[in-house]
């Protein structure tokens, strides 16, 4: 059986002593929030995910969602976890105090996102989407929409969903061909049908609110026509309660690979009534406030993955025995040492563990950094900051998600014969962990976004927001011997990063394709520079706690011990990956269509 402990003592570390998260407080809105308050939220939270969600995790994947007459039925006992989650709040743990939410910083929330999604990603899915439905129309819906479905999205009365691709078109939003036609009263008829939908259909709420791209008529070609739409499972009356059956149904549920118990749905739209969020083919920028915020999530589902990955991992290595170890026995009273006495089965956790702990701090580092453009006095700090979390979306989306696959497929390597099999529950993992790299854009569709928007965006701006503050602490630290096996590895493959930089720069204004044949190994260099920045942060956290001698003096040096394999066997992929920005795009794109046979 699977096993899941959420990692208290590691966010702690993150938010206390690597972050310095309780600045928050400072903020306008926050004034009220203090990192003791979010220790004993994330606590409490945890004790959720074990308990209630973990424990249907597996189940769910067995039993799926059903669909018959329209209607879907999620596996048994998620109706009522959902309603112990909705219940104390959870839902609304980010949504504002006037419609009934906690108000806790986003910081927090992305914490509390890891935390579900390693217990139970297919049940956590329904409430994250929720959010995003809930961001969407905060920032772009009128007040009336505001009022009408803000309150019940928070509280989790109602759920939310964003219907964006079509049989024909995914990534080319352009290409929608969904119609919304006007009508008298204000509202609209949309007609279209929708493609993966995930909980597009269910049991768990008594509404659910669809957000909606489509096409007004003459509207302009392309992206710029896109406009976006409200459209409510059941349409509310006047006093905000459920009301008439809308015309939008779920007509199949797909057969997937994973994440077996949220339902991916075709939903058919067949002149539903729908409210338009914000101005006339402004959709695709308020789906956007939607998106991003998924794109966050879906890291947090690569990171979740490979957390619960990891300690199935652990458990399994210090238990199995098999064979001696190569320098001797550890195991006397034992026929056989435990697995994780051997190098390659370290090699595995050691990769397993740098990853996860050095993504944790960065995704973390985002999601404050999300807070101070949200909420901070400055308009100038809340520029750096938005910046800062646009640069990097892309970024820990990609290599999250990248990783948390990876490392669940190192999880199943760990277990042997044993992880491929449906009972020891790690290759439910790899299933899950496998649709995170492809849905919010894949990540090939992540690193053109890095490279094509990203970099060039306001000559370089965005870029400055990660480039200067890496550049000050190399500059503050590199005299410091107790860090320069840390910070000259960290150096040497920022500096390789700045001339990638420069290369893709220069070719892509000549040949655009050079730009996007070096994009994903880009991307990948980018990330291991950036967790090798917060790998340099969690050492100097690590050795000012051990020169204090507060707190549990193993777990420190298990941070630095960490560190050390990550400079030494992980950040080195970073030179390969230099190597193949400046090999160019000619190998790739030279080659004849007609040879691909």
């Amino acid at each position: 059986m699977p096993v899941y402990n959420p990692p208290l003592d590691d966010i702690k570390f993150v938010l206390n002593d690597v972050l310095g998260a309780d600045k928050l407080s400072k903020l306008s809105g926050y004034e009220d929030f203090s990192l003791e308050l979010g220790e004993q939220i994330l606590e409490e939270g945890g004790k959720l995910c074990a308990e209630v969600l973990f424990p249907l995790n597996q189940s769910g994947d067995k039993e799926g969602c059903t669909l018959k007459d329209g209607e879907v039925t999620t596996p048994k006992g998620f109706k009522a976890a959902y309603d112990i989650f909705a219940e104390n709040g959870w839902c609304g743990l980010a949504c504002d105090e006037e419609h009934g939410g906690m108000g806790m910083p986003m910081l927090i929330n992305t914490a509390m996102k890891e935390l579900i999604c390693s217990a139970n990603m297919s049940l956590g899915m329904y409430m994250g989407l929720s959010f995003g439905a809930y961001e969407a129309i905060h920032k772009f819906g009128s007040g009336g929409l505001k009022d009408l479905y803000l309150p019940k999205l928070a509280e989790g009365a109602w759920s939310g969903t964003m219907c964006l691709t079509e049989p024909h078109c995914g990534t080319d939003l352009g290409l929608i061909k969904t119609k919304a036609i006007p009508n008298d009263d204000g509202s609209y008829n949309i007609t279209g049908t929708k493609i993966f939908i995930s909980a597009g259909e269910h049991d768990l709420t008594e509404n659910i609110v669809h957000l909606v791209l489509a096409k007004l008529p003459n509207a302009p070609e392309g992206a710029r026509g896109i406009s976006l739409f409200v459209v409510p499972k059941f349409v509310p009356n006047d006093k905000g309660d459920i009301g008439e059956r809308n015309a939008v149904i779920c007509s199949t549920l797909e057969h997937k690979m994973g994440i077996k118990a949220n339902s991916t749905c075709v939903m058919n739209f067949d002149e539903a009534k729908g409210w338009l969020i914000g101005e006339p083919h402004k959709g695709l920028r308020a789906m956007f406030a939607f998106m991003n915020d998924a794109r966050l999530g879906v890291a947090m589902q690569g990171l979740g993955i490979a957390e619960v990955a990891y300690q199935n991992g652990v458990a399994y290595a210090k238990e199995r025995l098999q064979m001696r170890s190569l320098a001797g026995v550890k195991a006397p009273d034992e026929p056989a040492d435990p697995i994780i006495v051997h190098p390659d089965v370290r090699r595995m956790l050691m990769l397993s563990k740098s990853v996860t702990e050095g993504g944790r701090a960065l995704s973390y580092l985002v999601g404050m950094e999300l807070d101070i453009s949200l909420k901070h006095a400055d308009e100038k700090e809340r520029q750096r900051a938005d910046d800062f979390v646009a640069l990097l979306t892309p970024i820990i989306k990609a290599y999250l998600t990248d990783m948390g696959s990876e490392i669940a497929n190192l999880a199943v390597q760990i277990y042997g014969g044993h992880g491929y099999i449906w009972e020891s529950g790690v290759e439910q993992y790899v299933r899950d962990a496998r649709i995170a790299q492809i849905y919010e854009g894949t990540n090939g569709i992540q690193a053109l976004d890095l490279v094509g928007r990203k970099m060039p965006q306001n000559f370089g701006r965005l870029l400055r927001r990660f480039f200067h503050p890496v550049q000050e602490f190399i500059e503050q630290h590199q005299g410091n011997a107790e860090l320069q096996e840390f910070i000259f590895p960290m150096a040497k493959s920022f500096m390789k990063l700045q001339q990638s930089t420069a290369i893709i720069a220069q070719k892509g204004l000549k040949n655009p394709d050079e730009a996007g044949a070096a994009s994903v190994d880009y991307l990948r260099h980018f990330a291991l520079v950036a967790m090798a920045f917060m790998w340099c942060k969690m050492v100097i956290a690590a050795q000012e706690k051990l020169k204090s001698g507060e707190g549990d003096k193993a777990f420190y040096e298990a941070k630095i011990q960490t560190a050390k394999f990550f400079m030494d066997r992980v950040l080195p992929e970073s030179d390969a990956r230099f190597k193949m920005v400046l090999a160019g795009g000619d190998s790739m794109m030279a080659m004849d269509e007609a040879a691909f046979n």
